[in-house]
C-alpha cells in the first residue's frame, strides 16, 4: 500500500438487526440512537474526521431509512424555517458537511461483510480506503479512532486493522491477530483466524470494526471462496492480503461499545449521556437516584 491518505470509507449496513427486533423490523439497527443521534452518524462523523469526502454505504433492497436519512428533507426544513426553529434546522441541514457525498450500493444477497466490502470495489477504485462497522462505537475525547488509524496508515505505508485486547475466554466471538511485538500501538500482523476456541486462538487481540485497507483487497476478496452459508469472509481476504503486503494491529486510544448487542447499546447510551453538556449533571442524578432506589428495593 503507497502512502496516500484515505479519501473513501464504506459502511457496511445491510444486516438485518435480528437482535433489536421488534424494534428493527422498520428500523435498521444503525439508525438506533444514542442520546440524539443514530449510530450512523457516529461512524460517519469519524470518517469525516479522519479525511474522507466520500462515504459509500453498502446497503440492501429494503433498507431506505439510511439513505432517507442523509437525503433532504425538504418539507421538515420549510416546516422548522417557518417556525423559526434555526437550531434544529441547521442539524438537519448538516447531517452531512458541505463537499462530502454519499453514495449507495445495494448488496442483493447477505453473503458476509468480505462480500459486503466488494460490493463497494466500483465506487472505491484503486486506492487505500476506510471501512467502519457503525456497530462499533468507539468514544474518545481527543481524535477518533479512524483519524488515529488514518494518521498511522499514512506514515507506515500499510494496511492498519483496529484491534483491542479482549478476554481469553471471548475469542471465539471475533477474529484473532497473531503480531510481533508492538512499537507504540501499532504491530505488524502475521497471523488472523476467525472466531478461534481459547485453546486454539494466537493471542487475546481482537478485531473490531474499523480498518484501513489496501485496494489489494478487493483481488484478494474475489479470489476467497466462500465460506459457512456461501459467506465471504473479510479475515480470509486479510489473511491472504498479509502474505503479499504489510498489514499492522493498531491499538487505538479510545473506548469501544458492541452496540450490535443490548448491553452495549445501553452502556453507550449512559457514557455518552454522562459525557453530554447539556445532559451530564441531570442524568448523573437520575442514575444515582435510579441506583438509590433498586438498592433499597434489594434489601427488602
Amino acid at each position: 500500500m503507497t502512502n496516500k491518505r484515505i479519501r473513501k470509507a464504506v459502511f457496511p449496513v445491510a444486516g438485518l438487526g435480528t437482535r433489536f427486533l421488534p424494534a428493527t423490523k422498520t428500523v435498521p439497527k444503525e439508525m438506533l440512537p444514542i442520546i440524539d443521534r443514530p449510530l450512523i452518524q457516529y461512524a460517519v462523523d469519524e470518517a469525516i474526521e479522519a479525511g474522507c469526502d466520500t462515504l459509500v454505504f453498502v446497503t440492501n433492497r429494503y433498507k431506505h431509512a439510511v439513505a432517507d436519512y442523509f437525503d433532504k428533507a425538504y418539507e421538515l426544513e420549510q416546516k422548522l424555517e417557518r417556525a423559526g426553529k434555526t437550531e434544529q434546522l441547521e442539524l438537519v441541514r448538516h447531517v452531512l458537511p458541505e463537499g462530502v457525498r454519499a453514495v449507495f450500493v445495494t448488496q442483493a444477497e447477505a453473503l458476509g461483510l468480505g462480500h459486503a466490502v466488494l460490493c463497494a470495489k466500483e465506487i472505491v477504485g484503486d486506492e487505500p480506503f476506510a471501512v467502519l462497522l457503525p456497530d462499533d462505537l468507539i468514544w474518545n475525547r481527543g481524535p477518533g479512532a479512524l483519524k488515529q488509524m488514518a494518521d498511522a496508515a499514512q506514515a507506515s505505508g500499510a494496511s492498519e486493522i483496529a484491534v483491542q485486547d479482549v478476554p481469553p475466554e471471548s475469542t471465539g466471538s471475533y477474529g484473532i491477530v497473531a503480531t510481533e511485538a508492538f512499537k507504540g500501538r501499532e504491530g505488524r500482523i502475521h497471523g488472523i483466524v476467525e472466531k478461534p476456541a481459547p485453546a486454539e486462538a494466537p493471542s487475546n487481540l481482537a478485531v473490531v470494526g474499523r480498518y484501513v485497507l489496501s485496494p489489494r483487497i478487493f483481488q484478494q476478496l474475489e479470489a476467497t471462496t466462500p465460506g459457512a452459508g456461501g459467506e465471504i469472509q473479510l479475515t480470509d481476504a486479510i489473511a491472504a492480503l498479509l502474505k503479499e503486503e504489510a498489514v499492522n494491529a493498531y491499538r487505538f486510544q479510545g473506548t469501544r461499545f458492541d452496540c450490535g448487542t443490548h448491553i452495549g447499546l445501553i452502556e453507550a447510551t449512559i457514557r455518552y449521556a454522562l459525557d453530554h453538556e447539556k445532559l451530564s449533571d441531570p442524568a448523573r442524578e437520575m442514575m444515582q437516584r435510579a441506583l438509590g432506589e433498586l438498592g433499597v428495593r434489594d434489601l427488602e
